[in-house]
């Protein structure tokens, strides 16, 4: 197990990634006619064959050991290992930000993109069973090893922290409040970046929270992919407030992971086994029965879950308990179960640095109308003083509302993690702009800050004639 571990860790997650990179590619490319369905299915269903044969791997292991695997970091014990010991010292203000749905790839690929705000340190962790949010949040509070259970009311999973019910949000962060006192604040990750709230001074450990990447799986899978980007960008621009703010820690941490089964067959579906089960989530049953050779029946403990329930059914396949399911979490896969731990110990600001660049956004020299869901914007480098350096920015659409109604598609200059495009002095680029399949009508084009999410420029007006 630990030989599977180490080597997911290394090298499986690159697999994982290229997949959603591709997915997010082949959703750009069927959205305008250009790739061919036939490509896409071989390479789906090439990933699938290599996940199944080390799903089987992994199942078996499970069968033996359990999980989660002695000798590596638990999700339940993020909180007292990672967050407790730094509030020890006096004065010293931590971050702690939950990011649902943030499966072990999508952190290493975080990780890259916040080098610059200081030193950063990722872990492997093991997810809680079963892996959803009510039990992944609540696995991520102090304390959470010895005081986590899940009970069984009316038929359905309740979590219970401590004798008491955790079933939403705000008793989840009372248990911090009551904790931590006036040493405890809590928001959203949007309105952290977006709304510029006060921090009081007494404030030593802050939680932000964002659920953006669960709800956009869940309710566009095929889109999802494309839509990582601006989590990630958030994440970024609250790091660098959170600098400004006198925050020297960031531990980033996330309730479960997730697997994209795109290579889906008919008959794709697992049968439940005799007995009397709860379906949790269509990955998971918490019950009695017996095992077949379509399901995997442990006892609960060997499964590191307290409380009510005596035995854990999961499919032996990477399928789920109802046909169809493109996006899916709750049950014990590498990809559902392991999980980022990232600290960041976060870098004084540089002083004496040079300015940014000025950008120039053009479109078929001085046209105000678009024709095609893929408008090509010409990017430059405006003039500015000698000392303006290597600018990172992000090419976004907005409607009249502010609403993002199109972003830089990813390839070339654009980094398909990130969507951030990085501009040289000198240099004129040309980035294809995708354009939301919804929208018409007039919209402007900037060029932004990822971090400050300020204008370098002067921004673009466009209008949609897709009549012509």
């Amino acid at each position: 197990m630990d030989a599977l571990l180490d080597f997911y860790t290394s090298t499986i997650r690159e697999v994982d990634r290229l997949q959603r990179e591709f997915e997010q590619a082949a959703g750009d490319f069927l959205d305008s006619g250009g790739a061919s369905i036939e490509v896409i299915n071989q390479s789906r269903s090439t990933y699938r064959k290599l996940m199944n044969k080390i799903h089987g791997v992994f199942i078996r292991h499970i069968e033996k050991s359990g999980w989660p695997i002695t000798g590596r970091l638990s999700n339940a014990d993020v909180f007292d290992k990672l967050v407790a010991p730094k509030l020890l010292e006096s004065g010293r203000r931590v971050a702690y930000l939950l990011i649902d749905a943030m499966r072990y790839e999508l952190g290493v690929e975080l990780a890259k993109h916040l080098n610059e705000a200081g030193q950063i340190d990722v872990q492997m962790a093991c997810a809680q069973m079963p892996t959803v949010t009510p039990v992944g949040m609540a696995t991520l509070l102090p304390g959470a090893g010895q005081n986590l259970k899940i009970a069984n009311k009316d038929n359905q999973l309740l979590v219970v922290f401590d004798d008491q019910p955790l079933a939403t949000v705000t008793q989840r962060m009372d248990v911090l409040r009551k904790k931590y006192g006036q040493r405890f604040a809590e928001m959203e990750l949007v309105r952290f970046v977006r709304d510029h709230p006060k921090i009081e001074s007494t404030v030593e450990l802050l939680v932000i929270r964002s659920n953006d990447m669960d709800n956009d799986f869940e309710a566009n899978p095929e889109a999802a992919p494309g839509l990582i980007s601006r989590t990630f960008q958030k994440i970024r621009s609250a790091i660098y407030k959170l600098r400004d703010l006198g925050f020297q820690d960031v531990i980033i941490a996330t309730d479960h992971g997730f697997f994209l089964n795109t290579a889906i067959e008919p008959g794709d579906v697992c049968v439940k086994p005799s007995g009397k089960w709860i379906n949790v989530h269509e990955r998971i049953l918490l019950g009695d029965g017996v095992g077949d050779a379509a399901n995997l029946v442990l006892p609960a403990e060997m499964l590191g879950i307290q409380g009510d329930y005596s035995q854990v059914a999961i499919p032996r396949a990477l399928i789920a308990y109802r046909a169809g399911q493109w996006y899916f979490h709750g049950g014990l896969s590498l990809q559902e179960a392991i999980v980022p731990a990232i600290a960041v110990k976060i870098r004084a600001a540089e002083t004496g640095i040079g300015s940014k660049l000025s950008v120039l956004l053009n479109y078929k020299r001085g046209s105000k109308k678009i024709t095609t869901r893929l408008p090509v914007i010409e990017v430059e480098a405006g003039a500015s003083d000698l000392f303006a350096q290597e600018t990172d920015l992000l090419i976004e659409a907005y409607d009249a509302k502010g609403h993002v109604v199109g972003e830089a598609r990813p390839g070339g200059p654009v980094n398909p993690a990130t969507r951030i495009i990085t501009l040289k002095p000198g240099d004129t680029i040309p980035i294809t702009l995708k354009m939301d399949m919804d929208f018409e009508g007039k919209f402007v084009v900037k060029a932004l800050d990822p971090i400050t999410q300020t204008a370098l420029g002067k921004p673009l007006e466009l209008e949609t004639d897709y009549t012509v």
